[in-house]
C-alpha cells in the first residue's frame, strides 16, 4: 500500500525547509553544491533530482548492496511497460530509436509536439496517463511519425500504430465502472482477449476458501488467458511469462545476497529469489514474512508484482522496486508513532470487536530513496507501508517507510501559490505556510504506520480483494487517510513530542479539506469523474464529513467574487466526524459489506460537479503548477581495483529526462 506525493497537489505547497528531515548537510560525488531540484517540464509533468546525502557515509560493502539492488530493479523495467499494455513494449522502442539516431529538424513545431509527447509516454511507462489513465494523444501527424521512423529506418506494427493514432481503440488503461465490463473495457495486458469480468470472478470465487486463515494473493502474479475455451495463468517467473527479465533480476539479487549486511537480510533475498524462480505464491508470502521481519541494517529495498492499483478488479500487479538507505535521525524521532501502535489501536473509534488485541511487528523510517523502477518510477509514492496480505500483517507485522529525500525535493521545488488562491483567509494560509509541511509528513506516517495496520477483518469474512473487489482499494486509502486524520488532532500527538500543538492537526485539516473538494480536481480534464483511487478515496472523506456536519455547520462552504472557499468552523466536531467514517468503513472492511462499500464510493467519491471543476481548472491555470512531479535518478558507476574488484561506487546525477530514458533503453531492457 502507498501514499501518493500529496505536495503537487494539496495545499503542502507551503514554505517547508525548516521541517526538513534531513538536515545534515555533506558532499556528494559531483560537488559540495546543493543540486538544482528542478530538472525540466513538459507537459503536465514536472522532473526533479533529489539527493542521497548518507552515501558516502555507506561501507563499500554498503554500497556494493545498493548497486546491486538498483540493477536487480531496473532488471524488471520492460516487466512493467508490457503490463500496462501490449503494444507499449514496441512503441518506447520506437521512440527510442528516434531519439538517439534522428538528425533532422529539431525546431519545428512538429518536433517539440512529438517530443513531449514521447517523454509522456516515459514518464508513463506506456501510452496510458500514468494517473489518469487515459491515453495520451498525440498532437503530431501520423504522417510526421511514419517520416520520423523511416529516416531512422525503423517500422512499427499496423497494430501499434492504430494503438497510438486511433482515439477509439486502446483508449483507457484501468476502466473502474461498474456499469461495464471493466476487463473488457481495459486497455491493460493482465487478461487475454476474451476474457470477461464475470469469468475473472467466477474463477477466483472458486478458489477462495474463507476457512484458509493464510490465504494467498490469487492473481497477484499472472496473465489470465484463453486457451482452448479454458483460463490459464500464464505465470510470471524464471522461464515462464517474463523470464528473460526476471532471470536477469535473480542474476543480480544473488550478487546482493553475498553483501547483505545480516542473516536475515539474506535469507529474505534468498526467498524472494525462490519466489521468482518458482512462482509460486505461496513461496511469496514465505519471503513476505522474512522481509517483513527482517527491521536491522541500513539498507532495505521493495522488490516484485506488489501493488494491484493497475488492475480494476484489484487482483494483479504490476512490477516495481524500492531501494531505500535509512536516515536514522529522522527515524529516531519519527519511531514513537510506531511503538506507541498498540495505544492508537486501542483508543480507535472502532467496534471493539474490529480492534486488533495485539499489534505486532510495527516499524516505520524514514528514508532516503537510492533507486526505483518499474511503477515506483518516474511518478513515485512518498510513503509504503507493506506487504498488503493482511494475515501477514496481523501475526508478523508490517514495515512502514517514509521517503524523506523525496518529500524534501517536493518541498524545495514548490511554492505558496496554490495555498494562497484556495485557503479562505490569511489565518489558513499562515497556518499552512507554519505548520503545512510538519502537518503532510505526521498525516504520512499515521496513514502507513498506524492507518494501514489497524483493525482486523471477522473470521470466515475473505480477504477485501475478493469481498469488497474494486472498490478495496479505496475503501482501504480512506481507512488508513481517517486514521490520519481522526489521531492528528489527538493531545496525545503533542504528549509524544510529535508536533508542538493541535495547529499541527488543524493544517492537516485545512488541506485535506481543500484538496478533496477543491485542488485534486486540477488533474481531471473537463467532463472527467474520479476512477483513481487516492482520489476518489479524499473526495469520498470530504464530501461525507462535508455533508454529514452541515446540521451543526462544521463546515462552511463559502462563494466570494465567483470563488469557492471552505472554512472549518469546528475542528473537534469534525474530528468526530472523521472518527464516525472511519468506524464504517472499518465495519465494511471487517464484515465484507460489498453493497454499502459501493454506495460510500459511488455517492461521494466518483462524481465531479462540472461547475465546481470548472472554477477550479480557472483559477489554477495562471499558478502555471504542474499537477505531476516525477525524477531522475542516480547512476551508479562501479569503480574497479586492478584485480577486477569494486574498489568504491560513484553515484552521479547529471542525465537529463531523456537522456536517462535512452540509458536505461540500453542498459536495462531484456524483453525486446
Amino acid at each position: 500500500m502507498k501514499i501518493q506525493n500529496i505536495l503537487a497537489f494539496s495545499s503542502l505547497l507551503a514554505l517547508s525547509a525548516a521541517c526538513g528531515d534531513n538536515a545534515e548537510t555533506g558532499e556528494n560525488d559531483e560537488n559540495s553544491k546543493a543540486m538544482e531540484t528542478t530538472v525540466e517540464r513538459f507537459a503536465d509533468v514536472q522532473i526533479l533530482r533529489f539527493e542521497v546525502l548518507s552515501w558516502n557515509k555507506l561501507s563499500i560493502k554498503q554500497k556494493e548492496l545498493v548497486y546491486y539492488l538498483s540493477q536487480a530493479g531496473l532488471a524488471g523495467r520492460d516487466i512493467n511497460y508490457d503490463q500496462n499494455n501490449r503494444f507499449n513494449l514496441e512503441i518506447r522502442r520506437a521512440l527510442e530509436a528516434i531519439h538517439e539516431k534522428y538528425t533532422g529538424d529539431k525546431t519545428t513545431s512538429e518536433w517539440k509536439k512529438f517530443d513531449e509527447w514521447s517523454k509522456q509516454v516515459f514518464f508513463s511507462n506506456g501510452i496510458h496517463h500514468h494517473y489518469s489513465m487515459d491515453k495520451i494523444k498525440p498532437k503530431f501527424s501520423p504522417a510526421y511519425f511514419d517520416k520520423l521512423m523511416k529516416s531512422v529506418e525503423h517500422n512499427l506494427s499496423p497494430e501499434a500504430l492504430d494503438a497510438i493514432f486511433d482515439p477509439n481503440l486502446e483508449k483507457k488503461r484501468k476502466v473502474k465502472d461498474s456499469n461495464v465490463d471493466m476487463i473488457v473495457a481495459s486497455a491493460n495486458n493482465f487478461y487475454g482477449k476474451g476474457v470477461t469480468q464475470k469469468m475473472v470472478e467466477d474463477y477466483y470465487s472458486a478458489k477462495q476458501d474463507l476457512n484458509d486463515t493464510t490465504p494467498v494473493e490469487w492473481g497477484l502474479n499472472s496473465t489470465l488467458v484463453l486457451k482452448k475455451g479454458k483460463l490459464v495463468e500464464e505465470v510470471w517467473k524464471s522461464k515462464g511469462k517474463y523470464g528473460l527479465a526476471i532471470d536477469q533480476i535473480i542474476f543480480w539479487l544473488r550478487k546482493a545476497v553475498k553483501v547483505a549486511e545480516n542473516d536475515q537480510q539474506a535469507d529474505a533475498l534468498k526467498a524472494l529469489i525462490k519466489y521468482y524462480e518458482t512462482g509460486s505464491l505461496k513461496k511469496w508470502d514465505e519471503y513476505n514474512v522474512l522481509w517483513a521481519t527482517a527491521t536491522k541494517g541500513d539498507i532495505d529495498y521493495i522488490n516484485g508484482f506488489i501493488e494491484t492499483y493497475g488492475d480494476a478488479l484489484g487482483k494483479r500487479a504490476n512490477y516495481e522496486s524500492v531501494v531505500q538507505i535509512n536516515d536514522f535521525e529522522a527515524s529516531k524521532r519519527m519511531s514513537l508513532v510506531a511503538k506507541n501502535a498498540q495505544w492508537f489501536e486501542d483508543n480507535s473509534p472502532l467496534m471493539p470487536e474490529h480492534k486488533k488485541k495485539k499489534v505486532v511487528g510495527v516499524s516505520y523510517k524514514v528514508v532516503e530513496v537510492a533507486s526505483e523502477s518499474g511503477d515506483a518510477a518516474p511518478s513515485t509514492p512518498i510513503g509504503v507501508n507493506l506487504p498488503n496480505n493482511n494475515w501477514i500483517r496481523e501475526i508478523h507485522g508490517s514495515k512502514s517507510v517514509s521517503l524523506g529525500n523525496i518529500i524534501e525535493a517536493y518541498n524545495k521545488a514548490g511554492g505558496p501559490a496554490l495555498v494562497e488562491e484556495f485557503a479562505n483567509d490569511q489565518e489558513e494560509i499562515d497556518r499552512a505556510n507554519k505548520y503545512g509541511a510538519l502537518a503532510g509528513k505526521m498525516h504520512t506516517a499515521l496513514h502507513e504506520v498506524v492507518g494501514h495496520a489497524s483493525g482486523q477483518i471477522n473470521k470466515g469474512v475473505g480477504q477485501p480483494a475478493e469481498t469488497l473487489q474494486n472498490y478495496a482499494s479505496t475503501l482501504e486509502e480512506a481507512r488508513a487517510d481517517l486514521v490520519g486524520l481522526y489521531y492528528i488532532m489527538d493531545q496525545k500527538m503533542v504528549d509524544l513530542g510529535l508536533i508542538e500543538s493541535l495547529e499541527v492537526g488543524k493544517a492537516e485539516y485545512d488541506g485535506y479539506i481543500r484538496n478533496g473538494m477543491l485542488t485534486q480536481l486540477q488533474r481531471l480534464e473537463k467532463g472527467q469523474n474520479l476512477e483513481e483511487e487516492h482520489m476518489q478515496n479524499r473526495q469520498l472523506v470530504s464530501a461525507w464529513v462535508f455533508e454529514k456536519g452541515q446540521k451543526d455547520q462544521v463546515i462552511e462552504k463559502i462563494i466570494r467574487n465567483g470563488k469557492t472557499y471552505y472554512d472549518i468552523k469546528d475542528y473537534k466536531k469534525l474530528r468526530v466526524l472523521f472518527g464516525d467514517l472511519l468506524r464504517e468503513i472499518q465495519r465494511i472492511k471487517s464484515e465484507g459489506d460489498y453493497k454499502a462499500g459501493k454506495n460510500l464510493v459511488e455517492t461521494y467519491g466518483v462524481k465531479v460537479d462540472p461547475k465546481i471543476h470548472s472554477e477550479v481548472l480557472r483559477r489554477v491555470k495562471p499558478l502555471n503548477i504542474a499537477p505531476y512531479n516525477g525524477f531522475v535518478y542516480p547512476v551508479f558507476v562501479p569503480i574497479m581495483d586492478d584485480e577486477g574488484k569494486i574498489k568504491d561506487i560513484k553515484m552521479e546525477n547529471k542525465q537529463s529526462f531523456i537522456e536517462q530514458m535512452l540509458y536505461y533503453g540500453k542498459h536495462n531492457s531484456f524483453l525486446y
